[in-house]
């Protein structure tokens, strides 16, 4: 007897082929049989008559890489259809770390990644050995961070790498990766990465080259000088053999709206000549980070406690102040975007609870201060602990990246506060709104977006395609009704038209709630795709 048989549903495999009305049967959270079971028992039959029955999905990008171990928070990602995560991301997560540097990442990313309290792991093997003993609701794959590699190396110091530190570095990444990582990444915008030269990331990526894995990167520039990032990372992946994906492609200001054709052109080129390249995109106009990235890179050697240090003095707010009006030699959200257009959505104190939600004019018109000393006042009663959101497109720049073939869904999400409204509505959104209602895509290509083309770029195993002796990660959506529902005014909002998912064959969710199953599980690297290495 089969645990569940689902009926004919139109079933959409993850390879972009047409669908086709099948059922399917599920054995000890394997997809056993795919065809016509009418002849067959099960322990739950459940009819899927005009839904749309796919793979579940797989999240690029995310930031849950604490709060995953609290399912009643990060639930939401199931209630999209989300079965996996890659965790790790823009070269700042939690392992590997020293008893030295632990503290430093704790502080680092308590706005970003959240607060579980003390970590009890230093190396990623003990990180995801962790995982494996939390209850988590969905599966769970690693990146080695460059920064906490890094930081391992050389500290926060604000200097580039030796060649013998580049080598410690690398020889960390392999380690990383032996104990399961499935790539490396970095964020080129963020300390301690920012002070990284081209030769250091060559040298870094040989590491993780070495076992077939990615190099995930958020590019030192995104909007005037986007171009000449894109041409360091293809080039760094030239040098070291490494698959390249860009993360959150985009191209920030209305003045550089011809160099975002212009980088998806290059990177078909990359491809021309051999080079494995992909990116991943959220679908929606504005961006979210950590709100001390608007500071120039120099306030950020040594880390968040010497930040707000340096903050405190007037020379050097006075300083800030002049870059942040013409400096265009770093990613200048001030500058390319305007501080209007810059909208705080997380803090982590009452005092201040009142700014989530608001933009930083009218914070500073309550404030009665110019917008930058409000942000200094706010970094430095916050401890830097604040994230924002960045409004930076437009709609049509998103639907031209996203109908591109090397394009795959990732959501970017971020928890706490008034969060982006891509943490509650990444995947429903793409589906509802930009397939259903705009027609950018045919359903069968963006569910390849958000499967089988994820899959093939974390190398997977027995994930993300509908296939007999596969993982039953699944979700069963109806096309017609799919919405997202949460807004930048009210993010809050969960998705509507998802009927089903399961995760390793146990149903998670259906009808929009979440049954509180923790089926999740780490992934681990495979280790056949290492290049003729034993590990």
């Amino acid at each position: 007897m089969l645990d569940y048989i689902i009926k004919n549903g139109h079933v959409y495999d993850g390879t972009e082929n047409p669908w086709t009305k099948s059922d399917i049967g599920i054995k000890d959270g394997i997809i056993s049989r795919i065809g016509d079971l009418s002849s067959e028992n099960a322990k739950q039959v459940i009819q899927a008559e005009k839904l749309a029955v796919t793979p579940g999905f797989i999240d690029t990008h995310v930031h849950s890489d604490l709060l995953c171990t609290k399912p009643e928070i990060h639930k939401i990602k199931v209630l999209q259809g989300v079965t996996t995560e890659l965790f790790g991301q823009d070269g700042i997560s939690v392992a590997p770390v020293s008893e030295t540097t632990k503290p430093l990442w704790q502080k680092q990313l308590k706005g970003l990644n959240g607060d579980i309290g003390d970590w009890p792991w230093n190396t990623i093997e003990e990180y995801l050995n962790f995982l494996d003993h939390s209850d988590i609701a969905g599966n769970a794959t690693y990146l080695v961070p460059h920064g906490a590699v890094r930081t391992l190396v050389m500290g926060f110091d604000g200097r580039k790498a030796t060649t013998e530190e580049m080598i410690q570095m690398r020889e960390l990444v392999e380690e990383g990766m032996k104990q399961g990582a499935v790539g490396l990444s970095s964020g080129l915008v963020y300390p301690p990465n920012v002070y990284s030269c081209k030769e250091e990331l060559i040298e870094i990526c040989k590491g993780a080259s070495k076992y077939d894995g990615c190099f995930v990167v958020h590019i030192r520039n995104e909007s005037n000088k986007s171009l000449e990032a894109l041409e360091e990372v293809i080039d760094v992946a030239r040098q070291s053999g490494v698959r390249l994906h860009v993360s959150h492609f985009k191209v920030a200001g209305k003045v550089n709206r011809k160099k975002y054709e212009q980088a998806l052109i290059r990177m078909d080129e990359a491809r021309n000549e051999g080079i494995e390249v992909t990116f991943d995109q959220y679908p929606y106009t504005a961006g979210s980070t950590v709100f001390h990235a608007i500071l120039p890179p120099w306030m950020h050697s040594g880390g968040t406690s010497n930040l707000l240090e340096k903050l405190k003095d007037s020379e050097v707010q006075a300083r800030i102040k002049d870059d942040f009006k013409n400096n265009s030699d770093f990613e200048n959200w001030v500058l390319n975007c305007g501080w209007e257009n810059i909208v705080l959505t997380s803090v982590t104190t009452e005092n201040n609870r009142w700014v989530e939600g608001k933009n930083m004019i009218k914070i500073a018109e309550s404030l009665n201060l110019e917008p930058a000393d409000a942000a200094f006042k706010l970094l430095l009663e916050e401890n830097g602990g604040i994230t924002m959101l960045i409004h930076w497109g437009d709609e049509e720049v998103i639907t031209g990246g996203m109908k591109h073939p090397l394009q795959i869904v990732g959501s970017d999400g971020i928890f706490g506060g008034k969060p982006h409204p891509r943490l509650y509505g990444t995947y429903p959104r793409v589906l509802g709104h930009f397939v259903r209602e705009k027609q950018a895509l045919t359903l069968e290509q963006a569910i390849r977006k958000m499967t089988g083309a994820p899959s093939q770029l974390l190398r997977l195993k027995n994930r993300g395609l509908l296939r007999e002796g596969y993982a039953a990660d699944i979700v069963i959506f109806d096309p017609q009704t799919i919405q997202d529902n949460a807004t930048y005014e009210d993010p809050l909002q969960e998705p509507t038209g998802i009927h089903y998912v399961f995760v390793n064959g146990q149903l998670a969710a259906e009808n929009g709630n979440y049954l509180g199953v923790t089926a999740g599980r780490v992934l681990r690297r495979e280790s056949e795709y290492a290049k003729n290495i034993s590990v």
